[in-house]
């Protein structure tokens, strides 16, 4: 039984983790937009509407899929660290933290990805498909269940600021469920973007969007984040944001049992789920039983494994030579899966695997964590199938409480920082214009002319965990993909934390009642460190989908309701 009904259209289909993000993205399809402006539009609404955990100026890594071409692209919507960041100075003053605050700042990359879409590959302008953005922030909307829980859990870090709490709080407490959120002054920054591009629109279209850019990294816009920058001790310059450019590249795939997975590079975390397909490719999972003892054991350790190699490996490509063909081989997965046990969990983190002549990072053994985790903020999700069998994957993401907000814009520039690393021997070691080693990573699956599904989540190091059963429940056990994201869940924390201050749990395993006692209990005989989550837990990712029946001319929308998220479709 659903908990959330099935969604199913013939023409198009969107699915986001706030249920007004989802109705700005149909009403862009419903006006004639493709994939890529309902995606887009989508993004936006999410800044607004989820903006305790996406910043309109935040990040916005993205997978297109552009059905004429048959060609799937990934713009990386990732920035960078600035030029005057002194790292040595940097790792002394701040005893190898990346300090909370305004100092965590990179270069807000979100925008300018979003308008990069818009131009290459949407149809429309950048002001019809921020109206509802501008519109919620502007007018307002009622706080929803888990923007008020995260407010709560982050009240203290919300005090730092004087004009964080003028927005997110009242009368000296957070906003609560049901109170209505006004962000007047971002709906003014986003209506000023919109109004360049209309002024300049008598020069065509691909002039006004440049306009709309320009009004964020090279105007007004610009000029107010780096002279707050310069005055609060900031490292942000007018330059920094006038030299800002998103990448557009060819996403990664690995082909799990016949369907193509894609993801985006090693600047992110997406390679680590297709490294846990490419072992468990070499596994007959229907013969462990979904959720069986034999099955949780494996996928947990299988995700360690992984996320070893993620540790040792992944980081900027610009700056790290990420060894990604070695670490996505055939050979590589079968000598990784040698090193399992079935019979005893790891206990703690396993060595990441040995890629032949090659130089990686050494950094230290990370701390154990203190006290119980705290919620997996700092992410939302929007994706899109038009009726053209175009796709759109997008992970938008920062968080308003880990840096200030620029007075009279209403915005908090991308904290992503909080993903490097203060250690000069790490592979993501934070240096001047080096990007974070990013959590947020939007995917795809597709078998040609049969299959279309993007999906992703919120949930910091817990996307690809929940990402990962999501996708095998829809293709090796034939779930439905609602049943297959409303499925229990659970997941493992014996790795590092990518956010700072980059603690782990050893041999620590989180399981969703769901998965039944007799389970736990003999995970934990085999030595796992079992811990237990309500069912539907707020701890195991949010997922949402589009899974595209492409024979069959059937879209069926999943969205998870762990979050707030909502598919709608036509």
């Amino acid at each position: 039984m659903r908990m959330q009904p099935m969604v199913i259209g013939h023409h198009y289909m969107a699915s986001a983790g706030q249920y007004l993000a989802t109705e700005a993205a149909h009403a862009i399809l419903r006006a004639g937009g493709n994939a890529i402006d309902a995606g887009v539009a989508g993004g936006m609404a999410l800044g607004v509407v989820h903006s305790d955990q996406v910043q309109f100026s935040g990040v916005a890594p993205m997978l297109i899929h552009l059905a004429d071409r048959d060609e799937t692209v990934s713009i990386a919507g990732l920035g960078w660290w600035p030029k005057a960041l002194n790292i040595e100075k940097f790792i002394r003053d701040h005893n190898g933290t990346i300090p909370m605050g305004i100092q965590r700042t990179v270069v807000p990359a979100a925008p300018d990805a979003w308008i990069l879409a818009l131009q290459r590959y949407g149809t429309m302008s950048f002001g019809d498909v921020a109206a509802a953005a501008i519109r919620y922030a502007r007018d307002g909307f009622a706080v929803h269940a888990v923007m008020a829980t995260f407010l709560q859990d982050k009240v203290e870090d919300y005090r730092r600021w004087p004009q964080n709490t003028a927005i997110w709080h009242r009368h000296g407490k957070p906003l609560a469920e049901g109170d209505r959120l006004v962000q007047a002054d971002l709906g003014r920054t986003i209506q000023f973007m919109a109004d360049q591009e209309k002024a300049a629109a008598g020069r065509g279209r691909d002039a006004g969007l440049a306009a709309a850019r320009a009004a964020f990294y090279r105007g007004d816009i610009a000029r107010t984040i780096a002279k707050y920058h310069r005055e609060n001790g900031g490292l942000l310059t007018e330059e920094d944001l006038a030299g800002y450019r998103s990448e557009v590249e060819a996403p990664l795939s690995y082909t799990f049992k016949g369907t193509d997975v894609l993801s985006c590079g090693p600047w992110c975390q997406g390679p680590v789920l297709l490294q846990m397909l490419s072992l468990l490719a070499e596994v007959d999972l229907e013969v462990l039983g979904r959720n069986s003892k034999a099955y949780v054991h494996l996928l947990a350790e299988v995700m360690n494994l992984c996320f070893a190699d993620r540790e040792r490996y992944y980081g900027d490509p610009r700056f790290v030579d990420v060894p990604m063909e070695t670490l996505l081989s055939r050979a590589y997965a079968q000598e990784r899966l040698k090193t399992i046990r079935h019979d005893r969990a790891f206990g703690e983190m396993p060595p990441p695997g040995s890629v032949a002549g090659h130089v990686a990072g050494h950094a230290k053994k990370p701390s154990v964590a203190v006290g119980e985790p705290g919620l997996p903020g700092d992410t939302s999700y929007v994706c899109v199938v038009d009726s053209q069998g175009n796709a759109f994957s997008a992970t938008p993401s920062d968080v308003s409480w880990e840096g200030p907000v620029i007075p009279g814009l209403g915005l908090c520039p991308s904290s992503r920082g909080s993903q490097s690393w203060g250690d000069p021997a790490h592979t993501s070691v934070a240096a001047p214009g080096k990007r974070p080693r990013l959590t947020p990573n939007p995917a795809m699956a597709m078998r040609k002319g049969e299959f279309l599904m993007p999906f992703g989540s919120p949930g910091g190091d817990l996307q690809p965990q929940g990402m990962l059963q999501v996708l095998i429940n829809h293709l090796v056990f034939g779930m439905d993909i609602q049943q297959s994201v409303e499925a229990p869940r659970f997941i493992t924390r014996n790795f590092p934390d990518s956010f700072e201050p980059h603690t782990y749990y050893p041999g620590r395993v989180d399981l969703e009642q769901g998965i039944g006692r007799p389970t736990g209990d003999a995970l934990a005989a085999m030595g796992h460190q079992v811990n237990w989550l309500p069912d539907l837990s707020l701890k195991t990712a949010g997922v949402c989908a589009v899974s595209a029946d492409l024979k069959g001319g059937k879209l069926y929308g999943a969205a998870d309701p762990r979050r707030t998220g909502r598919a709608m479709g036509w």
